[in-house]
């Protein structure tokens, strides 16, 4: 029989007392893509830091092509052939591309001691190239890149040179999430082009539709535990769900609660700031509205301008018939709006500070007695009470975030934008990297605050998303708002026809009014 070229076998770990793995294994062979699956707190995120030699097991044996490993530090694990891409973006954004690619191996040098700027850009062009990446400039700051291409950046340096430790297992953990569609088939051929090599590739991913095309294995875990393994060929969509959650999931959205009101909760008029041209719409109370459009057509921007995280250049915001001045998040907060934003990590959590306190950040005045002498018991008992709402897997509130899996992470971000009833909550692809277990709780959130009189403005490039969970979806193009439809009787090949502007699609739905 043929050795696997990763073997994991009866591996535990715990944090404070609480199983993160108790047992799991899995095979990896060569020339295979074999996918990892399960709900945020699953133990696939402990599972990937024990490969990555960030964690160490508490028992259990990793074994490469059959000999057992002690993968204790990221070094041993990179000279073991592991290479890794994560979900989360780990850049310096004050480092060039270049600089960002080559972090952690030796510079080119000229005289043996300046670095060689030149050679390294070059460099630089040249692993881009490879993968048919033509659009970045090596040069130009981190910074300046949209979330989609730094990740192709750091996909890129996954695949330099190997610096005598040759790469055999590519570990990839949501490589996806921050890609447009035609960067994923950029991906995809190059996952094609390894597997072809020999190499092995652990692929995981919430994207069931990827998971089916790509992989040739699955594994689901629960609990810390590997529940099933098997063939993609052999399972359908539906078993996967119920080996990830425990129960029959259908792939369908929370049913509304109630139709929205009658009267108008937001109004905008004429809102012009950086990447938005004179917006004009209008929200009803208890209406989910979803912003659509192609990648930086204007979506993320709207979202900061509403929530004062970039200034407003003209135009105005009306809230419940009250005008509102030019203010910053925190008095926007203060107003009623809430915000999820897109990068959970970099934008919407302090990763070493604990559950409760990310939980209460933008609420720290209104808790407070007389607005300044802080009622701790009162902050984590409100805490606590979101947690359970949410239904957030964790020790404890006082558990750092950095602790917890993406899901759970992102629940952190919805219980604090719930902790003051907001009347506007604003979504900036809040299911990103979420597992259908969790995306089913936020989605059944969202129902229950749109049914208590909530307004919520919802931007996604999750079309089943935007269909199955809003009443209108706005058009975006070029800062604009091109239409607005009815959601009711729309599919997806329509809704993507009004997103690439493409009027030829027969029974195209009617613009209605803003």
């Amino acid at each position: 029989m043929t050795t696997p070229a990763l073997s994991i076998a009866g591996l535990c770990k715990s944090y404070a007392g609480v199983p993160a793995l108790r047992g799991a294994r899995l095979e990896l062979f060569s020339s295979e893509v074999h996918a990892l699956m399960g709900e945020n707190g699953a133990g696939k995120s402990t599972l990937i830091k024990t490969l990555a030699g960030a964690v160490a097991a508490d028992a259990g044996e990793i074994a490469v092509d059959g000999q057992a490993l002690a993968l204790q530090t990221p070094s041993q694990s990179h000279h073991a052939g592991f290479r890794f891409i994560h979900q989360e973006l780990s850049v310096i954004p004050h480092l060039s591309v270049a600089e960002n690619l080559f972090l952690g191996r030796p510079y080119p040098q000229r005289f043996g001691l300046l670095a060689h700027w030149p050679e390294l850009n070059r460099r630089a062009r040249a692993a881009l190239s490879a993968l048919s990446i033509d659009h970045i400039d090596p040069s130009l700051k981190m910074a300046r890149l949209a979330t989609g291409d730094q990740m192709l950046v750091k996909i890129a340096a996954a695949f330099l040179g190997d610096d005598g430790a040759p790469a055999r297992i590519y570990v990839m953990d949501e490589p996806t999430a921050a890609l447009t569609d035609s960067e994923s088939e950029r991906l995809f051929a190059i996952i094609a082009r390894l597997k072809a090599r020999g190499c092995a590739v652990l692929y995981v991913s919430h994207r069931m539709d990827e998971v089916m095309r790509i992989a040739d294995r699955v594994t689901v875990m629960r609990d810390g535990e590997t529940v099933s393994t098997a063939a993609i060929a052999d399972v359908t969509k539906a078993d996967i769900i119920e080996w990830m959650t425990g129960r029959t999931l259908a792939e369908a959205f929370p049913q509304r609660l109630a139709s929205p009101l009658p009267e108008t909760l937001l109004d905008i008029h004429g809102l012009s700031g950086a990447g938005v041209d004179t917006v004009d719409l209008s929200i009803r109370r208890g209406e989910i509205l979803g912003i659509a459009g192609l990648s930086g057509a204007g979506q993320n921007e709207l979202l900061k301008l509403l929530i004062g995280a970039e200034p407003i250049t003209a135009g105005e915001i009306r809230l419940d018939g009250r005008k509102l001045g030019r203010g910053d998040p925190a008095r926007r907060w203060q107003e009623g709006f809430a915000y999820v934003p897109r990068e959970r990590r970099r934008e919407g959590l302090v990763a070493g500070a604990s559950i409760g306190q990310n939980t209460i950040l933008p609420h720290l005045k209104a808790l407070a007695r007389a607005g300044i002498f802080r009622k701790r018991k009162l902050e984590q008992s409100r805490a606590a009470e979101l947690g359970k709402r949410v239904r957030l897997k964790a020790a404890g509130i006082d558990q750092p975030v950095r602790q917890l899996s993406g899901g759970n992470q992102q629940k952190v971000v919805f219980a604090r934008a719930m902790l003051a009833s907001p009347k506007m909550l604003l979504l900036d692809e809040p299911s990103r990297g979420v597992d259908v277990g969790a995306k089913f709780d936020i989605h059944t959130l969202l129902r229950e605050l749109s049914a208590a009189g909530a307004g919520i403005l919802l931007a996604s490039t999750d079309l089943p998303e935007l269909i199955g969970m809003t009443d209108r979806i706005a058009i975006m193009r070029a800062g604009r708002i091109a239409e607005i439809v009815e959601t009711a009787g729309l599919d997806q090949a329509q809704l993507l026809a009004l997103i690439f502007g493409d009027g030829n699609l027969d029974a195209q739905p009617r613009t209605v009014g803003a």
